[in-house]
């Protein structure tokens, strides 16, 4: 049996190391969550993120999924999607009345610590909504994996950022855990803004850093996100102390 060329020894060895994940974009996806949302509206087709004021977008025949976390950033609903043939998908920004943004009780598969969504009577956040095809919503849900389950959200009330009354019927992903508790509490996203907020808020690199601390005070931040990359996650999360 010959053996491989000097050249073909550097193809393979090329094509091993571009399988190798790198590591500072593994840590920077966990640490981004939730991917800066734009703050107004848009239409993602493909890669392509284009700034649509709600009243140009047709959602007729389409149900309103609440995108919380990073289904409303273009750059998750990119990686999400790339298997279907570009096609719109309307991502719209709408103040969400009775319900607030928290962190949910398990560490990604991504070594992220992701959002849940509690219910939180005088709060207003401003998230979005998407309108997905079918085959969008498939898309969607198997990134989801069985943290969330998918529901109709109840005792809320809708309105769009340009003005009007949102959808009277929203589905979204709802956290199989629970919120993951900080002293008792949620603990909200501070990416997500909103008004009359009833929880403490923490950053995403504060809140992955709480867990660390609490799970593997032995690994740094970096190291925390690759144990958790490499050995898909946890679930659930137990409550935290200060």
């Amino acid at each position: 049996m010959k053996r491989p060329t000097r050249r073909l020894a550097a193809v393979w060895q090329g094509a091993r190391m571009a399988a190798v994940p790198d590591t500072a974009e593994l840590v920077r996806r966990a640490l981004a969550y939730p991917y800066e949302p734009p703050a107004g509206s848009f239409v993602q087709i493909g890669d392509r993120t284009l700034p649509v004021p709600p009243a140009e977008v047709d959602v007729a025949g389409r149900r309103a999924l609440l995108a919380y976390g990073a289904n409303a950033a273009p750059e998750a609903l990119t990686r999400k999607l790339a298997a279907l043939p570009p096609e719109p998908i309307a991502v719209l920004r709408v103040s969400l009345t009775g319900w607030d943004v928290v962190y949910s009780a398990h560490v990604t598969r991504y070594g992220a610590v992701p959002a849940a969504v509690v219910a939180s009577p005088g709060t207003v956040a401003n998230v979005h909504l998407v309108f997905p095809s079918d085959e969008q919503l498939a898309a969607i849900a198997a990134t989801e994996g069985a943290n969330y389950e998918l529901r109709q959200l109840v005792d809320f009330s809708a309105e769009y950022q340009i003005g009007g009354e949102g959808p009277r019927e929203i589905d979204a992903f709802i956290s199989v855990h629970g919120p993951l508790l900080l002293d008792g509490a949620p603990i909200a996203l501070a990416a997500i803004p909103a008004r009359d907020r009833a929880f403490r808020e923490l950053t995403t690199p504060e809140m992955i850093e709480r867990v660390r601390a609490a799970l593997h005070p032995d690994l740094t931040l970096e190291q925390f996100v690759l144990h958790h990359v490499k050995h898909g996650g946890v679930s659930p999360l137990a409550p935290l102390v200060s």
